[in-house]
């Protein structure tokens, strides 16, 4: 069951960009996998507020001790691995 709103809350995202755009998402309804966004703010060490490729906006929460946004800045494009809204790991893609 899980699963299945997973998928279905995936395929909104990927097919309705325009009504998805500046749209708010609780990141615990982003299906787990690796996903590269772009930094809107860094809110404080363990936390961002990040665009997604397709426009939607959320709040992404650090999962990890070691995961720490201290050296991310606005604009930056960051690949990371979520999993149940959490950010495992991350590489900041921009060179500073």
């Amino acid at each position: 069951m899980n699963q299945k709103f997973s998928v279905v809350v995936l395929l909104l995202i990927l097919l309705a960009p325009g009504a998805a755009f500046a749209a708010t998402v609780d990141a615990s309804l982003i299906p787990d996998g690796t996903y590269t966004v772009k930094v809107d703010r860094v809110i404080d060490s363990k936390h961002i507020q990040v665009t997604m490729d397709n426009g939607t906006q959320t709040t992404l929460s650090a999962g990890r001790d070691s995961v720490d946004f201290s050296k991310i800045k606005q604009n930056d494009q960051v690949k990371m691995s979520l999993i149940k809204g959490s950010v495992m790991v991350f590489l900041d893609m921009t060179s500073h």
